[in-house]
């Protein structure tokens, strides 16, 4: 059957497209990415640290909705001086709205207030390799991709590592089961909105889609903060403890935008599935960072659906390099190339 990729020739030699698609990898693996992936995993794998220390004395969303709006508004400034901030077409208004919503406002509240009830390092775990499967399934749903015994294969493990981590929570106190189910609530609706917010990133930057669904987002999410949290309109007016500042200024500076900022780089380098294997790297940094931080016990219950959902995550963003021209239009894309998606965890 004749293909469409091309041919890659070397010394006379015709080489398949898989072949030469490992090489052109390898070549593109320079020390200087490796090191900025390095320090992206373990950006990515300690904001969720800093998270912890602010939720402990701020209302969470308040937390949540003041660090992305802030880190919205420092985008927005460098867009306005690169003369890239527009406004939006007409037509582009309600599904950049829902977007904002999906992606920023109920995902990060979802995920703000369940990891008050759950461990750090299990909470970055499930959101990480959730979130690829979620892309996924949202994917398959919508028709942006289609169907395969390897997607499968990540939706069901998906689906069973969930069920081991729910398990021994069902038998235990109702808080801990809801914030499994917070977090986890988090990586589908935002596998939702980032399908949803393929057609934006046809038509708009990465950076200015970024800096507006967390302007939006963001904004939104302060409003429900200031309507549900008792103690958010107080805690706004007067200044936070040491911790809770720290950790807010190294989610906005590190998590969002520097995270951010080495993730597009990558991206560009490297694709889209290479890049995203951050996760398995930044949730191994999570676990360790939250049991040396807080103590945080690790069951074997909760070691095997951690294993299970990290092979779920694997088979979802694994490259096919049978067909390397994919690789640019997996799943995967909606976190790539929305915002800064992983600046939490």
């Amino acid at each position: 059957m004749p293909s469409s990729l091309p041919q890659f020739r070397s010394g006379g030699a015709c080489r398949s497209p898989a072949a030469a698609a490992r090489r052109i990898l390898i070549q593109k693996m320079a020390p200087r990415e490796i090191l900025l992936f390095l320090l992206l995993c373990a950006i990515w794998g300690t904001t969720w640290i800093a998270m912890k220390f602010g939720i402990e004395t701020v209302p969470p969303l308040l937390f949540a909705g003041t660090r992305f709006l802030a880190a919205g508004l420092v985008l927005a400034a460098g867009l306005a001086m690169r003369r890239s901030l527009a406004l939006p077409a007409l037509a582009d208004v309600p599904r950049l709205l829902a977007v904002s919503l999906l992606v920023m406002t109920t995902c990060y509240g979802l995920l703000f207030w369940g990891v008050q009830y759950v461990s750090s390092g299990l909470a970055a775990v499930l959101e990480m390799s959730l979130t690829p499967v979620a892309l996924l399934a949202f994917a398959l749903l919508l028709g942006d991709e289609r169907f395969s015994r390897r997607r499968a294969a990540a939706i069901a493990l998906g689906v069973a590592g969930i069920v081991i981590l729910f398990a021994p929570a069902a038998t235990t106190e109702g808080s801990s089961l809801a914030g499994l189910a917070a977090v986890s609530g988090a990586a589908i609706v935002y596998g939702w909105g980032a399908v949803l917010s393929r057609p934006l990133m046809a038509r708009y930057s990465s950076l200015w889609l970024a800096c507006v669904t967390m302007v939006i987002g963001g904004a939104l999410l302060l409003g429900v903060a200031l309507l549900v949290e008792p103690r958010a309109p107080a805690m706004l007016r007067t200044a936070w403890p040491a911790p809770a500042i720290g950790g807010w200024l190294f989610l906005v500076l590190f998590g969002s935008l520097l995270g951010y900022t080495i993730y597009l780089h990558l991206l560009r380098v490297w694709g889209s599935s290479r890049s995203g294997s951050y996760a398995f790297v930044s949730s191994v940094v999570a676990v360790a960072a939250g049991h040396l931080v807080f103590a945080e016990a690790v069951t074997r219950t909760q070691v095997a659906g951690m294993a299970v959902l990290l092979a779920a995550a694997w088979f979802a963003i694994r490259p096919d390099l049978a067909r390397p021209e994919r690789d640019a239009r997996t799943p995967a894309d909606g976190v790539d190339a929305n915002l800064s998606r992983q600046a939490a965890g």
